[in-house]
């Protein structure tokens, strides 16, 4: 008797670019198609279709964005295109005339709709036999997660665009939320990184309602689901936090071991006059003052941020109290950035003087080396501490793995010389040996 064989399930080619942010939006829509039947492939010529997901940050972001959409055609040529680059659809067309589509961020249903219009989803798949699991598809390790807490923000920052691409603030519910993070963790994820574009402002659009989880009352607010996820036994880190007020209300969680004691603030600057002219929801004055009371409520914390250097109308005195403001703030993860006109930003019409690029460059390297002498001398404070290791990697050589300061990709590593018995998603604890501007060793206790 004679089969016919199955026909073959349509495949998907999948690019992710940009932040963690857009790396959940292209969890949600793979998952989506996988649940269609859709297998997603590793290469070019295995796809049917090939999705990018863009970012249109900066403009150093675009052109990566569309190098990368090229390169999808060339080896490809079936493409569609998402992500916060898909605003400007005339631009990427100008550049890229046979893209098949073009959605911009957030558009999930456009997306998977463009797929279904290319290669269509096999009548004869039967969601409830071809499973997808519970957490649905994720493109981290399956020890991490990323936890996107809600979308847009109210801000008006002079060199953003993020607002007019992705809109004004949309918090999910707060119940939505903790069961995403509930599956995740039963789902083998040690570590949840909790992300939006404005974490602090978690639950303003919605009067910081109630909503229920498992049966329980639950505020749409920052510290209330700071204190549900701490139930979870993993580690919770925040990102991308404004100093807001509340924010205060956090750190005896991360003292009492509820929540890493980690803060990924984006401060930007810190000369009050380029703040005001960056329309920066912050208040220097007073920043100093509650990192001080911060520390001394928690001795562990570790904060995090990045700044922008040669913005319109900054002048060597604006630096210069930058630099003066690190030696005292003493931040543990820095990172800096040249500032880059974006098209559509408000900071293109300010009437401030241009920073030269060479100017730009200079002040660059020197907050880069003044920074990296602060961050030295933080860590080899670690040095002869024991720390708990959430291991990434292991090969002959030992494991690599982070402890409650370094978040995945952005901050350092911590290199376990007597970690080769180790498996990636392992905690373990070990004594520090060593340290440099970034990374720390340490064996195995």
């Amino acid at each position: 008797m004679s089969t016919t064989p199955a026909p073959a399930n349509p495949k998907v080619g999948f690019v992710s670019l940009g932040c963690p942010k857009a790396l959940v939006d292209s969890e949600r829509i793979l998952t989506q198609l996988r649940m269609e039947g859709y297998d997603v492939v590793s290469t070019y010529q295995d796809a049917d279709v090939v999705v990018v997901n863009t970012c249109g940050f900066i403009d150093s972001a675009k052109a990566e964005s569309l190098e990368v959409i090229g390169e999808a055609i060339k080896e490809n040529g079936k493409v569609i295109v998402t992500g916060c680059m898909g605003v400007e659809e005339g631009n990427i067309r100008n550049v890229h005339p046979s893209v098949l589509a073009v959605t911009g961020p957030q558009q999930y249903e456009q997306v998977v709709n463009a797929v279904h219009d290319v290669v269509p989803p096999r009548q004869d798949h039967n969601p409830l036999i071809d499973l997808v699991p519970p957490q649905g598809i994720k493109l981290t390790p399956r020890h991490y997660a990323y936890l996107k807490i809600s979308e847009g923000c109210n801000h008006s920052c002079s060199f953003c665009i993020i607002p007019s691409m992705r809109g004004k603030l949309v918090s999910r519910p707060v119940g939505d939320v903790l069961d995403e993070a509930q599956r995740l963790v039963k789902a083998g994820v040690k570590e949840l990184l909790v992300i939006s574009q404005d974490t602090s402002a978690y639950g303003v659009d919605v009067k910081y309602r109630t909503g229920f989880w498992n049966g329980a009352p639950v505020k749409t607010r920052m510290t209330e689901l700071c204190e549900a996820l701490s139930t979870l036994g993993v580690w919770v880190r925040l990102h991308y936090v404004y100093p807001y007020p509340h924010v205060d209300e956090l750190i005896p969680l991360m003292a009492a071991g509820k929540i890493l004691p980690y803060l990924d603030i984006p401060f930007q600057h810190a000369s009050p006059k380029v703040l005001k002219s960056m329309k920066r929801p912050a208040f220097e004055d007073k920043t100093l003052a509650r990192i001080k009371n911060w520390r001394e409520i928690c001795p562990d914390l570790i904060i995090r941020s990045t700044f922008i250097v040669g913005f319109p109308g900054e002048t060597e005195e604006d630096f210069q109290y930058l630099l003066n403001w690190l030696t005292e703030a003493q931040l543990d993860r820095v990172g800096c950035f040249q500032y880059s006109p974006v098209e559509g930003a408000p900071a293109n019409d300010l009437d401030l003087d241009i920073v030269p690029d060479d100017v730009k460059q200079d002040r660059w390297d020197r907050f880069m080396a003044h920074q990296q002498a602060i961050s030295s001398a933080r860590l080899q404070m670690r040095v002869g501490r024991e720390i708990e290791v959430l291991v990434d990697e292991v090969d002959e050589q030992g494991a690599v793995g982070r402890c409650f300061f370094d978040a995945p990709e952005i901050d350092g590593n911590v290199f376990i010389d007597n970690g080769s018995n180790l498996k990636p998603g392992d905690k373990v604890w070990c004594k520090v040996t060593d340290a440099d501007e970034y990374d720390l060793w340490a064996e195995q206790i």
